[in-house]
């Protein structure tokens, strides 16, 4: 008779037991699900910097004196992760102010790794960058890697193809509202459009090559004369702003160098720099601007 009782004891413990030990099960991960690590983290396409917590006094906090701030705006070939190098991957927005006379301006990288021309606005990035922007300031903007993609679902960054007005609506689908995306050339146009409002003077450019080649065979880097390149150029025009080439000042110097040399100015994939690469573009771009004819940001360069 004991021993019965202490069996239903034993069993009404266990019964009891069972939810606790269900929930603490449930809260584990189960084995072989161990956490991935997505491609785009990897490769650092994803820079780590949460948009919303931006300070909009930032921008600009660089100014001395009066003196005018150039403000780079772009992806992760600008700026990549946490700028300071640690996936061994950077963009040449950091070193471009190696090329200037800091005497006479400073230089901010307020790009983001993964932003495209539509996602930029939409965070509300732009919006903070644009009001450090002062009368005599310069903006260069570079965006095209990330304009691709789908509209509403997944990381939904992409941008209408093409340099039209012509909008169209989509239902995200992360959050269920309703939002309006326009064209590249029409997100490219309202950056110069906003900058010129400020006083300050935008200058367009296309976005730096790939590793990629137009054959297997071949040695001649691929470029960027159509599509987000060709954008570019026409908004640029038809804001009657400088536009740079970006895109093709720094591939002819790709190509004398030779298919095997530039794969150093590479790291993890085809579209991120090096130490190395990022130093050539941000170089390759500052001696574009010299070979603008109106520009005045080159009298601020040094020679």
């Amino acid at each position: 008779m004991k021993k019965l009782k202490l069996i239903s004891v034993i069993a009404l413990s266990l019964l009891l037991c069972l939810p606790a030990m269900a929930q603490d099960n449930s809260q584990k991960p189960a084995q072989g699900n161990k956490p991935t690590i997505s491609g785009e983290d990897l490769l650092g396409l994803k820079s780590g910097a949460d948009p919303t917590k931006s300070d909009p006094k930032r921008a600009g906090r660089s100014r001395k004196k009066g003196r005018p701030v150039v403000f780079l705006i772009g992806d992760s070939t600008m700026k990549n992760g946490q700028d300071n190098g640690s996936n061994k991957q950077w963009g040449w927005g950091h070193f471009f102010w190696e090329s200037c006379d800091t005497t006479k301006v400073s230089v901010e990288n307020h790009a983001l790794g993964g932003r495209s021309s539509r996602t930029f606005i939409s965070e509300g990035l732009w919006e903070k960058v644009l009001l450090g922007v002062q009368p005599g300031d310069y903006v260069l903007i570079q965006f095209g890697h990330n304009d691709s993609g789908p509209y509403n679902t997944g990381r939904a960054r992409a941008s209408l193809p093409g340099n039209g007005d012509k909008d169209t609506t989509v239902v995200m689908e992360t959050t269920g509202k309703q939002v309006t995306i326009n064209s590249f050339g029409w997100y490219m146009r309202k950056y110069a459009r906003d900058v010129k409002a400020k006083g300050a003077t935008p200058i367009l450019l296309s976005h730096i090559p790939r590793n990629m080649f137009t054959s297997r065979d071949s040695t001649a880097v691929i470029r960027n004369n159509k599509g987000f390149g060709a954008w570019t150029k026409e908004a640029a025009a038809m804001e009657k702003v400088d536009y740079l080439d970006a895109n093709k000042h720094i591939a002819d110097k790709l190509d004398k160098m030779g298919k095997d040399s530039i794969q150093g100015l590479y790291y993890g994939d085809h579209t991120h720099t090096s130490l190395a690469g990022a130093k050539l573009n941000a170089k390759t771009i500052a001696e574009g601007i010299r070979e603008l004819k109106n520009c005045k940001l080159k009298e601020l360069l040094l020679k």
